[in-house]
């Protein structure tokens, strides 16, 4: 594990073969269950937002995201990037290459945000722009926010 100078951070495309071990972490994950994270959905300005709070000790393994966006991390959490997991602490916004399937863990709580533009008018059709594999995301719950202003 490494710890990446900002300037340096990214969350890059990763190999098929990295992709398919977090598909087995995941796998695994699912045995044991699943803590709901609520989201925050926002579409504004031809952007989409979706936030997430990750309790601490929280593992999760993201679904497969096909476009290049902008990921926001606030907390303490190590990232698999598909050659190395590295522990980032503090704030940070990244590069995030498409092809690319994360597991987080959170050492505390951490705020992630992924970002990129966007024409879509629904949370629907923003998730089904960033992944393949829509029906793989948590439903929407009650503690979910959904901000869509039109502009």
């Amino acid at each position: 594990m490494s710890t990446l100078p900002a300037a340096r951070a990214a969350l890059p495309q990763m190999s098929d073969a990295a992709v398919a071990a977090v598909r087995r972490v995941e796998s695994a994950m699912r045995a044991v269950g699943q803590v709901h994270l609520d989201t925050d959905h926002l579409i504004h300005g031809g952007m989409y937002a979706r936030t997430i709070r990750i309790p601490p000790r929280v593992a999760l393994a993201g679904v497969l995201i096909t476009r290049a966006t902008t990921v926001i991390l606030s907390g303490d959490a190590t990232v698999f990037t598909g050659s190395e997991s590295v522990h980032l602490t503090g704030y940070h916004v990244l590069p995030a290459s498409a092809g690319r399937k994360q597991v987080f863990v959170s050492h505390a709580e951490t705020y992630l945000t992924m970002l990129f533009p966007t024409r879509a008018r629904t949370v629907e059709e923003a998730e089904t722009e960033f992944t393949d594999e829509p029906g793989a995301l948590q439903a929407r719950a009650a503690g979910d926010s959904i901000t869509i202003t039109g502009e």
